[in-house]
């Protein structure tokens, strides 16, 4: 494994903030070690994913960030 993860959603999440996007939500999947999801929640991700995700119980998690995202705005 490369974590790229590490460097790469933090510098995505840096990035869409410089060009005034803060508002892109950041959904991160993947082979990720479950020790750096706490880090990759730091940087600004709304949500993590690994193997064996159940693709359902994903899309439920997405839409209830989403709702609760919209009724904050």
């Amino acid at each position: 494994l490369a974590a790229g993860h590490k460097t790469l959603v933090p510098e995505t999440i840096q990035e869409l903030a410089k060009i005034g996007k803060e508002d892109i939500m950041v959904i991160v999947g993947g082979v990720i070690p479950p020790q750096d999801y706490q880090l990759l929640f730091d940087a600004g991700a709304a949500a993590v994913f690994g193997p064996g995700t159940i693709i359902a119980e994903a899309a439920a998690e997405i839409l209830y960030i989403l709702i609760n995202e919209l009724k904050e705005a």
